[in-house]
């Protein structure tokens, strides 16, 4: 009983974390997303349609408010993207003692979120399952082209990012609806321009991604499908039920 609460409870923390999880860039109206590159940030990656980094996403809402760090690796290809995340390597968030360990256990630690825009489509991918599900983008935003944009960009001086020297930029992005998002962006003088820092600002919340280890190869397209081989559920109740069925199976009844 005691081993099947444990496991209850780390896939219910799994689960917010996964519906809470730190976004950036157009905000969906709901369901889970990483880090978001497209819509108005499509405009922000312009000139770098083909990229992969390890990236670090900070969101802190309010003066007082706590600070969310969720690092990873992300892979970019015009308008599609890969962020490949450790739930155990989150900071912040409140999570209580011992949640990392229990979704370890649970096999629900590594996370894969593949973002399709054109398709309209999230995939939310777990390589310790074996198993995947579809998520509908409900956000109209997301499928937006970068032509769909316009960029004003307005220099703000010159800064180093951990050493790197950059361009210090606010970037007002307006959609055809006359809608306008503004960033600021630190572009890497030495790495063809590349937004190594983004910072941007909604209400009390700031959110802040920052690149390292920037590679221009163009990621392979398989990056972006869930593998043949894996499991695909319809919801992540389902998906819970049946793994924690099969973990309570596997236990040995004490003799």
């Amino acid at each position: 009983m005691k081993t099947s609460i444990c496991l209850l409870t780390a896939a219910t923390l799994a689960s917010s974390l996964v519906i809470a999880h730190a976004q950036f860039g157009d905000r969906p109206t709901s369901g889970p997303s990483g880090p978001n590159l497209s819509g108005a940030m499509s405009k922000i990656f312009g000139e770098h349609p083909a990229f992969a980094a390890d990236t670090s996403l900070r969101t802190k809402a309010g003066e007082a408010g706590d600070e969310t760090v969720v690092p990873g690796r992300i892979a970019y290809l015009e308008g599609k993207s890969r962020f490949e995340m450790d739930m155990t390597q989150v900071k912040g968030g409140k999570l209580p003692p011992g949640a990392a360990e229990q979704m370890k256990q649970m096999g629900m630690d590594k996370m894969v979120i593949v973002s399709l825009p054109e398709k309209k489509t999230t995939y939310l991918i777990y390589p310790g399952l074996e198993a995947y599900m579809e998520v509908p983008e409900t956000n109209p935003e997301a499928s937006k082209r970068a032509a769909d944009f316009d960029l004003k960009v307005t220099e703000l001086g010159r800064e180093a990012v951990e050493g790197r020297g950059c361009l210090k930029t606010k970037a007002e992005v307006t959609d055809k609806g006359g809608k306008k998002r503004e960033f600021t962006v630190w572009n890497a003088t030495d790495l063809r321009k590349f937004p190594l820092k983004i910072e941007t600002n909604e209400g009390t919340t700031n959110t802040v991604m920052q690149f390292k280890d920037v590679k221009f190869d163009k990621p392979a397209a398989d990056q972006f499908e869930p593998p043949a081989s894996y499991k695909k559920y319809d919801s992540m109740m389902s998906m819970m039920q049946q793994e924690m069925m099969k973990k309570m199976g596997n236990m040995q009844m004490p003799r």
